[in-house]
């Protein structure tokens, strides 16, 4: 026998192998993008409004580093100003002009002509919501890009229990 006859995986591996989803398989689903997503639902199926991606980054002058807590807050701060952009809201509700650390929730203004702020709600899906996680870093960029997202500080990281 030479060592191009013997096979290399036996009957017994393939009897406990397990298949990997279609959408994986036909490449459709890239499962580990690191995306923000605003969507609403309808009968027909969900409409995305807007979508801003972290390898997106690069063109904002971002090379490095975007799977991080930094990145992810920005990726909720682009999709936010697309979201506020695309409702014609950006003038209106602006969000966080100078960042001090300090938790801002946007407040809806007075006027009778001007429209309701857009709001949103965080959906983490199959994600874990530990604290410190970069979902909330994405929730963070988006509420301080002037979406009203209900949050509070306890699962951003450095929150003292």
């Amino acid at each position: 026998k030479t060592p191009l006859d013997t096979p290399i995986k036996s009957r017994a591996y393939f009897s406990r192998y397990q298949v990997k989803c279609r959408l994986r398989r036909e490449g459709e689903t890239d499962y580990h993008a690191r995306k923000c997503l605003i969507a609403y639902a309808h009968l027909q199926g969900d409409f995305i409004l807007c979508a801003a991606q972290s390898r997106e980054l690069p063109k904002y002058g971002i090379e490095h580093g975007l799977t991080n807590w930094t990145a992810a807050y920005t990726t909720g701060l682009l999709c936010a100003h697309r979201a506020l952009t695309k409702l014609g809201l950006v003038n209106k509700y602006e969000g966080m002009v100078e960042p001090d650390g300090e938790r801002m929730l946007v407040e809806a203004l007075d006027d009778e002509d001007t429209p309701r702020l857009f709001k949103c709600y965080l959906d983490a899906g199959l994600k874990r919501t530990s604290t410190g996680s970069r979902i909330f870093g994405a929730m963070k960029g988006a509420s301080d890009g002037g979406l009203f997202i209900p949050h509070s500080e306890k699962r951003f990281p450095g929150f003292d229990v």
